[in-house]
This record gives C-alpha cells, structure tokens and sequence, in this order.
C-alpha cells in the first residue's frame, strides 16, 4: 500500500487528472490532498466534483485549507469578503455559475466534512499549513492555525542544519512527529519548483496556482510526480497570477 500526498490544486482540474494518470492509483493505495481545492483557475466546482467522485473509488483523505474554508463560508452562508475575492475567489464564483441547489448542497457537505489533520500509524503528520503548539496538533487551541498557520513552515526553513535535536534550542514542534506534510505556502517563493524537505517538514506546494505544476510525492519511497506548469494548461486565464 502506498500513502500518497497531493498539494494544493486551486481549481486545477486538467492538472489533478494528468497528475492521477501519472500516478496511477492502484487498490489499498491512500490519497492524501492537502487542501486548497478551489480559487485560482477556472474548475473549482468541477474540481470538488471530481475529487467526490474519485471518493468513491479510492481510499482519500481531504484535508481543509484556508481557501476552502472561504469557498465554505461563500457557499453556505454568503460571506465573500475582498481577502477572498482577491485570492481566487472570483473564479470560484463563476465556476458555480449556473449549478443547482442540490449541486451546491453536496459540495457544502463535502467542504463541512473536510480534516484538520491526519496522523498515520507511522507518526507522520498532514495538514494543510501548520500548527502552533509545542506540544503537538492534539493540543492545538485555534483550530484555524491548522490551515493558516506559517510560522511552521518559516521554522523549519529557518533552522540551522546543523542544530540537532538533542540541543535545548531545536524546536519542540519539530520534534512531535516522524515527518510532517503540508502545503500551503508554495516552494516556488524559495525558487524550488519540486517538494522540498526543510527539517523534517515536506512541502508538497509547487505553485499550482500560479506558474508551477501541480505535484504528488509517495511518502515511503519519495517518488514525486508532477503536472505541467498549470497555466500552460489554462491559457488566457490568470489563475492567482
């Protein structure tokens, strides 16, 4: 069995479907999506619709992130504030132009059923973007750091890499879990355009919502697989551009 991780595909649907051709999921194997389904091109509803569909197929974890939190408090209670708008949410918008109340009520559903977190019987940790507390996501007190946070992904970045973990100054957040995944943060602000490894935090965010391709990463083995760049698929659109 195979545990694969896939980053954040903001309404990238051509770019997931060549991805999975890629990948080729087989039976047992897990699909973990780390969030960020909807904002940036142009089939976000298609998006969340494919991944329902492919639910029913496979073994697949849904993760929240921060842009699907805003697309659930649009679709359910109306909320659009500028923050959102102007991160995609507009394409989101349109791309539910003309679908039912039935339609929506299942991506409500689907968006409302979404995970914080998911901890494997390895210790290897997912989330969307981070958490706070030294003491593990267990502990957590705002549960939206879980799909907000940063200051995770900056530590881990920031870490002399020759601190080890026995010294009284390596991070306690670092030192909870065997491997943490998320995304969030594209790895294309660093200049990487493959998942990168700071510490012992994997960053599967290759910039799918920009110029950069949509990636997935076996979590045993390290294979990755990616996507062309997502605006070559998506001519004459800006994506979050």
């Amino acid at each position: 069995m195979r545990t694969i991780v896939i980053g954040d595909i903001h309404g990238g649907l051509k770019a997931l479907k060549l991805l999975l051709d890629e990948v080729g999921p087989e039976p047992g194997d897990r699909l973990v999506f780390l969030g960020d389904y909807v904002d940036g091109w142009s089939e976000a509803a298609g998006t969340v619709a494919f991944l329902m569909e492919l639910e029913r197929q496979h073994d697949c974890v849904f993760l929240r992130g921060n842009h699907d939190d805003l697309c659930l408090d649009w679709l359910r209670d109306g909320k659009a504030p500028d923050l959102w708008l102007h991160s995609g949410g507009v394409a989101t918008q349109l791309s539910y132009k003309g679908l039912g109340g039935k339609t929506r009520e299942a991506h409500i559903r689907f968006l409302e059923q979404t995970r914080d977190y998911l901890l494997d019987e390895d210790r290897r940790l997912y989330l969307h973007a981070g958490f706070t507390n030294q003491r593990g996501v267990e502990h957590e007190y705002f549960s939206k750091n879980f799909y907000w946070d940063r200051t995770l992904w900056e530590t881990a970045l920031a870490l002399n890499p020759e601190l080890t973990e026995d010294q009284p100054t390596y991070p306690r957040r670092l030192r909870v879990y065997r491997e943490i995944f998320i995304g969030h943060t594209p790895v294309t602000r660093i200049g990487k355009t493959a998942p990168y490894r700071a510490a012992n935090v994997w960053n599967i965010d290759t910039g799918a919502a920009f110029r950069g391709p949509l990636s997935a990463m076996d979590v045993t083995e390290g294979q990755v697989w990616q996507s062309p760049p997502v605006h070559e698929l998506y001519p004459g659109e800006q994506g979050r551009n």
